[in-house]
């Protein structure tokens, strides 16, 4: 096979459209050291691409060589191989170009009298003015493959790629400056950043920074930092996801999987999330020569990498942003020393399991339905007299809904109960303006954080119903429940056969002890129908406990005093991921001064 075949084969592999070029050209321009990088472009880089840099450079007798397959190569050996620390290491890039296209090298090394240039085509060289560093440029990509030529899209989608190409290098290295060039005209520029979220605002937008959050996470070998866009920032595209491993851009399914995994708790329906993160590895840990274009990676220990990733996003996600500025713990709603009798009924088995698990969760599970029927509709900003016989008395510091002063901001974010609306939100009063939040999603994360945290442990503690809740049920649930007896008590459930047609549920979560055993049962049942038995507490642990935290939440029209809405507010401060409920919906929303002056234009 001639050599310039072979040549040509191994072009198609390394160059697939004029992004491909613009790729491998800012790989050598950055481990030359450049720290300012200038991309020139004609006809999408179908016509030109030009790189400079002020790396460098190439001294004069390794130019005459530079366009032989491997020449430039960083690899000496396997072991080299095997641990790869730069961009570039097969040497192949610029004799694949070249032998597809027209290729001129112009570069002066660090301290030579003068820079020379290299014409790819006749291996001419000869002296030329230029400071040190490296230009490369492209002419008439595919030319000597005209077929090639014609799968490329227009110019205009080229010229996405390309700027694409260097936005993926410019992230990953904010210190080092980019511009790029199309006809004669700047289309972009970073300008060398010395913080990272200033290279983020400018390559993606102040508002991936505003809605993002850190993330720095060590997991053995394994450091995982950059970037991730809060559940609210998601996207109908994939179009904002960027990986490093070790500063190369990858596209892997261990790492997709992994951050998909870390956001499935948070993110409502197909939405996509937004990310920068870098993942940081002994090389020696990770295959980087698995493909051509150098994308794609291989992890010797695939679940080490997974397990890394995950925490590192669930970790940053976890924390309440509307508790991000508190420094102090909520207080308890209800002081533990209060008397049994001055406590309505109906909280009293909260009051309890909060006593369990610590102070501050007093009233972390609400039943559905009040046992004995008490409250009235909100009137108010204090306790309707209807339930003034059952209002609490306050241990220092705790809720004080009636009083008209501010509690520090810091302590409060989400602000005072004022009222309720619709029997559906709440409308608290906080320092920037009204904060409006869904009842019912917000106590659903707080129930289902709790039970995570239950089982995290062991088993969910259970219940044991007086009288067994039978029910007709269908072929189908009576085989889960049959094939599923050993995983159902972990979560809290007991389900047995009663006859051929009847399942009896004979105990449940002491968490959701009041809520429909029946229609808890079914939809626990459904669920486990669609997940391998012996594996449903690692694969579907949090599908399950979130049906169980939906009939545990308070329900919607369910007529709440301002102690409970205030109650409900702490509780969301202090809970893990309370931005959003179980369903990845927001679970409250501020309107600020402003947006409400701008509403009924005051000021203009």
């Amino acid at each position: 096979m001639p050599d310039e075949l072979i040549s040509q084969i191994a072009a198609g592999e390394v160059v697939e459209r004029p992004a491909s070029v613009v790729r491998e050209l800012l790989d050598n321009a950055l481990d030359a050291g450049a720290r300012q990088i200038t991309v020139r472009l004609s006809a999408g880089g179908v016509r030109l691409i030009s790189v400079e840099d002020d790396g460098q450079g190439i001294p004069r007798e390794e130019l005459t060589v530079a366009l032989r397959r491997h020449a430039t190569s960083k690899i000496a050996s396997l072991n080299d191989l095997e641990t790869v620390g730069t961009m570039g290491f097969r040497g192949e890039a610029l004799a694949a170009i070249n032998a597809i296209a027209e290729l001129g090298i112009h570069s002066r090394f660090a301290g030579a009298d003068s820079a020379f240039a290299l014409d790819g085509r006749t291996g001419e060289m000869r002296p030329v003015a230029r400071a040190t560093g490296t230009t490369v440029e492209v002419r008439e990509l595919f030319f000597a493959t005209p077929a090639r030529r014609k799968f490329l899209k227009t110019d205009a989608t080229e010229l996405a790629h390309c700027i694409e190409a260097v936005r993926r290098h410019a992230l990953a290295r904010p210190e080092v400056g980019f511009s790029i060039w199309h006809e004669g005209k700047l289309v972009e520029q970073w300008r060398a950043a010395a913080q990272p979220a200033q290279r983020l605002a400018d390559a993606l937008s102040d508002d991936f920074v505003a809605r993002s959050v850190a993330v720095d996470h060590t997991h053995g070998p394994v450091r995982v930092t950059g970037s991730a866009g809060i559940p609210d920032a998601a996207r109908s595209r994939a179009d904002q996801q960027y990986f490093y491993v070790n500063g190369r851009f990858v596209r892997d399914k261990v790492l997709a999987h992994a951050v998909r995994s870390a956001y499935e708790d948070v993110l409502h329906g197909q939405r996509q999330p937004v990310y920068v993160l870098s993942l940081e590895i002994d090389p020696s840990r990770v295959d980087v020569n698995v493909h051509p274009t150098k994308i794609e990676v291989r992890f010797r220990d695939g679940r080490e990498v997974h397990q890394a990733v995950r925490h590192a996003i669930e970790n940053a996600l976890a924390a309440p942003r509307a508790g991000a500025s508190s420094t102090a713990t909520p207080a308890p709603f209800f002081s533990q020393t209060m008397p049994a009798a001055a406590v309505p009924g109906w909280v009293q088995p909260a009051i309890h399991f909060a006593a369990e698990r610590g102070a501050g969760d007093a009233l972390a599970m609400w039943p559905q339905q009040r046992a004995d029927g008490e409250g009235a509709a909100l009137t108010g900003f204090a306790p309707p007299a209807s339930t003034a016989s059952f209002a609490p008395s306050f241990s220092t510091g705790a809720v004080a809904a009636a009083s008209p002063a501010f509690a520090p901001d810091d302590a409060w974010p989400l602000g005072r109960a004022l009222a309720q609306l619709q029997g559906i939100y709440i409308l608290a009063e906080n320092r920037q303006g009204l904060v409006i939040v869904d009842m019912h999603a917000a106590h659903e994360r707080i129930v289902y954080e709790r039970l995570k945290q239950q089982l995290d442990g062991a088993a969910i503690t259970s219940q044991p119903l007086l009288i067994p809740a039978t029910f007709a049920a269908t072929p189908q649930e009576v085989a889960t429940a049959e094939a599923c007896a050993g995983v159902l008590p972990t979560l809290g459930l007991e389900i047995t056969p009663f006859s051929p047609r009847t399942l009896a549920v004979r105990a449940v979560p002491g968490t959701l002890a009041d809520g429909d055993p029946v229609e808890l049962a079914r939809s626990v049942l459904a669920e486990l129908a669609q997940h391998d038995a012996s594996t449903v507490v690692q694969r579907a642990q949090n599908e399950l406990l979130s049906t169980m935290a939906c009939h545990g939440a308070v329900r919607a029209n369910r007529k709440l005093t301002v102690e409970e809405m205030n109650a409900l507010l702490r509780q969301m401060e202090a809970t893990e991921r309370s931005d959003q409920c179980n369903h990845g919906r927001p679970t409250w929303r501020l309107l600020s001064v402003r947006e409400l002056d701008a509403l009924f234009l005051r000021g203009r």
